[in-house]
């Protein structure tokens, strides 16, 4: 592991606590070399270590997009990034990192149903998230249906995944952590990302980019 990854700083959590309860740009303006100096750098160092193994990172832009929220506040409250198919936060609850698949199409969503569906694909992604569950990891969904989805049984074996609009393999670090604010962070990081990797070929192999115009 290379040692450029310096980890967060208490300071770095301390900005985003500040941040919460004052999200403005005086705010914003007086702390910006904390922002720059202990959250930014400390995000492209890690990406910078990881890129290699895990691909291209690209940080989120810390100003909010408030043009349709009834929330008017400028900025995000962490910093967040995606590493090739995975993707890093950091805030003043403390770490995550994940791996697999969000916002899907329509064309993506119907063959992830499908794929759940199939006797043979289906009971594959059901023995990967039984492995990610056992070693501590979480496979979750941002959203799902309240019930079955159109043309499927509703006592379905699988039901409670094809019920999933997204999956996602992630692991959260809170601030109690005792390795929280140091470089061994990128260790736990990189521990997930590689358990997710099965998770991440069956998504590959099964559902895919999206065939359409516009979308990834």
């Amino acid at each position: 592991m290379s040692a450029t990854f310096p980890g967060w700083s208490e300071r770095a959590s301390a900005f985003y606590v500040g941040l919460e309860a004052d999200n403005t740009k005086d705010y914003w303006t007086r702390n910006r070399a904390v922002y720059d100096t202990e959250v930014l750098a400390p995000m492209q160092a890690l990406l910078d270590d990881l890129s290699t193994e895990f691909g291209e990172g690209r940080i989120f832009r810390p100003n909010r997009d408030i043009r349709f929220s009834a929330d008017k506040s400028p900025y995000k409250t962490s910093i967040a990034a995606t590493l090739g198919q995975g993707y890093i936060e950091f805030s003043a609850r403390g770490i995550g990192t994940g791996a697999g698949c969000h916002m899907l199409a329509p064309d993506q969503l119907t063959r992830l149903r499908t794929a759940v569906a199939d006797e043979v694909t289906g009971p594959r992604l059901e023995a990967v998230i039984g492995e990610l569950e056992a070693s501590g990891i979480d496979v979750t969904s941002h959203d799902r249906l309240a019930t079955a989805p159109r043309g499927y049984a509703k006592d379905h074996p699988r039901i409670a995944l094809l019920r999933n609009k997204d999956l996602v393999a992630r692991s959260h670090w809170g601030e109690e952590t005792p390795w929280l604010h140091s470089p061994e962070a990128a260790e736990h990081v990189v521990a997930v990302l590689r358990a997710a990797r099965p998770l991440v070929q069956w998504l590959d192999e099964n559902v895919g980019p999206s065939t359409i115009e516009g979308r990834r």
